[in-house]
């Protein structure tokens, strides 16, 4: 189960991700991975720009405003003892943060490197918090950095996963903690060269981390929850009759990514589609949708050209990278 920005946006949504991740997990075993926080991957990106042309001020309001958005959900949603070790682990991510920036003024200048480490340094605040929110609730979960998991090229910024390797350290990191009955956190969007150095998977790249972790565990079905309905038939807002495809094809979704639609990138489908596994698009906010299943063919139809010219996402203007 990948939940994106929207999903997790504030205390409240994290409380129903918990929620929904606590009665999923009744019936089957799972892995959640997570996106940063909403707006927060936007606030990182300004704290670089503002430090390349040190603009100390601008890149130190965006340091509180990041202390201030996830103290406020561990404040809210953790135990005691929870809290007692995240505030400290959250005080030296944003040490981690003010050096990177600091060293961003120094040289006037963001390297495609360094922008992949303070970039995804959302997903690291994100996947810890989420892990001990369900810990706070009687759930065993430990949260799982991407970067030790995922390995790839060093095309930075736009990163290449390696897979055979990859396949390898997902099952040897991931499994133990499935078997133990518990719940991986995984950070979506990060992965790591063989060096470990920090990379990024580019665009789509929670749902590519999604699953690219799904084909390596075998998974029975992928999940993507974010704030849609599913894959539509076309623009709400232009069209009346607009409605909800139930199901389509692996090929179609990948058609209709080439030609524009970002409900899911191409690359993100291709691992699941290599070994047959159903990609789920879900409303978060929406249970009783039951969204749009991506599979090999749509109700029994062989595979083919897609019978729909374009596909847009429910509320496209509240969209956010995820």
């Amino acid at each position: 189960m990948k939940f994106g920005g929207t999903s997790v946006g504030n205390a409240e949504r994290i409380e129903r991700v918990a929620r929904l991740v606590a009665d999923c997990s009744r019936e089957a075993d799972l892995v959640v991975v997570v996106s940063a926080l909403g707006g927060v991957t936007e606030l990182l990106l300004r704290a670089a720009t503002a430090a390349s042309h040190r603009d100390v001020e601008t890149w130190k309001k965006v340091g509180r405003e990041l202390d201030e958005a996830h103290r406020e959900v561990a404040t809210r949603l953790l135990s005691e003892n929870e809290k007692a070790v995240l505030l400290p682990w959250l005080a030296l991510q944003l040490k981690t943060f003010e050096d990177l920036c600091s060293g961003f003024s120094l040289v006037r200048e963001v390297t495609p490197r360094s922008m992949d480490s303070l970039s995804s340094l959302g997903e690291a605040l994100s996947a810890t918090l989420m892990a001990a929110v369900l810990r706070s609730r009687g759930i065993q979960s430990q949260a799982a950095d991407g970067a030790e998991i995922i390995v790839t090229d060093d095309r930075f910024g736009n990163a290449s996963p390696l897979f055979e390797e990859t396949d390898a350290r997902t099952r040897a990191r991931l499994l133990p903690q499935i078997e133990a009955a518990g719940i991986p956190v995984v950070t979506g969007f990060r992965g790591a060269t063989r060096a470990g150095i920090c990379t990024t998977l580019g665009r789509g790249a929670s749902d590519y981390t999604a699953t690219i972790l799904g084909a390596a565990l075998d998974a029975g079905e992928v999940w993507i929850w974010t704030d849609v309905d599913g894959v539509m038939t076309a623009d709400p807002r232009l069209v009346a009759g607009a409605h909800v495809i139930p199901e389509i094809s692996y090929r179609e979704i990948i058609e209709l990514s080439f030609f524009g639609a970002r409900v899911l990138h191409a690359k993100a489908i291709r691992p699941a589609m290599k070994k047959n596994i159903p990609v789920l698009i879900r409303n978060t906010f929406r249970l009783e949708c039951p969204g749009t299943r991506i599979g090999p063919s749509a109700s029994g139809r062989p595979t083919g050209r897609s019978r729909h010219h374009l596909c847009f996402e429910c509320r496209p203007d509240q969209r956010q990278r995820e």
